[in-house]
């Protein structure tokens, strides 16, 4: 069944106030959307997990208001996608394929990637694949390496449950863990979460079928090289992305538990000596929840600094 943002209650329409659009990508229907004039700078926002494009909405206020088109795609799986039920659907190349496949469509150029949670793995493989079409990149809360992971993804009690072949699609897909409490847990201002956002991760993701991806992404996390299913994947990526020489920003989230920056962030400025940042806004994981127009505004300011200006490519 096929629902646009105008489907999903008033409230949720006030706060994501955009018109839905479908691409065909790979056999898959892909919900976006599309703001801001079409030939101006394009802004490429890209969500993780659980997440939608939601997530961004407060983010996309200060890039329109600034001029820039923005693009939000919610990832094959997630959102207002369709969302495949099948484990060979999700690895890690076929949604960078898919994200890759948007860009084609939409022949967009000049893009500034803007990656957090599982939209860095995806986003900066699709960017590694079309360099030539890159003009910045900005990465909060994500990775792209096999090394070094975090306590959070190694502890038996919490990650590494969800790799359990029965405790996982349980925990994730028969209760939708993830969606309501697992969020509600990886953002600051909790009470405000719950009151205005959190009907929207969990509306759009119905049933255990379609909550698949909530738990077969984080078995891609490198955890075990014995075990891991990605992992040369993320080896390709890191050494893709030292070699990447465009401008670069690193936003995080000051009580990140997932993504500690003292590990994650650090990192970062390893691969790119060149990059801004660190900045650090109010946010756990989900730091768009807490600081989304901050964040906004911090992504307008390193553009017009670094980047062709948003009303003019």
């Amino acid at each position: 069944m096929t629902r646009t943002i105008a489907d999903l209650g008033p409230d949720i329409q006030r706060r994501y106030p955009y018109k839905s659009n479908f691409a065909n990508v790979n056999g898959w229907r892909m919900h976006y959307v599309d703001e801001g004039p079409r030939d101006a700078q394009p802004v490429l926002l890209l969500h993780g997990n659980p997440a939608w494009g939601f997530l961004w909405r407060e983010t996309v206020v200060p890039l329109l208001e600034a001029g820039y088109r923005v693009i939000v795609p919610d990832q094959i799986g997630f959102g207002l996608s369709e969302h495949p039920h099948a484990e060979s659907a999700h690895s890690l190349d076929n949604h960078a394929a898919n994200l890759v496949a948007l860009i084609d469509q939409l022949a967009l150029e000049n893009i500034f990637f803007v990656c957090q949670d599982w939209g860095g793995p995806t986003g900066l493989s699709a960017l590694l694949t079309r360099k030539e079409l890159a003009a910045g990149v900005a990465v909060m809360s994500t990775w792209a390496w096999r090394k070094p992971s975090s306590d959070f993804h190694r502890e038996a009690m919490n990650w590494l449950t969800i790799h359990a072949p029965i405790v996982g699609p349980y925990l994730m897909g028969r209760q939708g863990a993830f969606p309501g409490r697992g969020m509600y847990l990886s953002v600051v201002d909790r009470e405000k979460f719950k009151s205005e956002a959190m009907n929207a991760y969990e509306i759009v993701l119905p049933d255990a079928n379609d909550r698949r991806l909530t738990w077969q992404w984080p078995r891609s996390i490198p955890v075990n090289p014995a075990t891991d299913i990605a992992g040369d994947r993320f080896e390709w990526l890191e050494e893709g992305l030292k070699a990447l020489n465009i401008p670069a920003c690193v936003i995080w989230g000051r009580d990140d538990y997932a993504f500690p920056a003292d590990v994650f962030a650090r990192k970062w400025h390893e691969i790119w000596p060149h990059a801004e940042g660190t900045h650090m806004v109010t946010g756990n994981h989900f730091l768009q929840e807490d600081s989304g127009l901050e964040i906004g505004e911090l992504l307008v300011d390193f553009a017009k600094r670094n980047l062709s200006e948003g009303d003019s490519q």
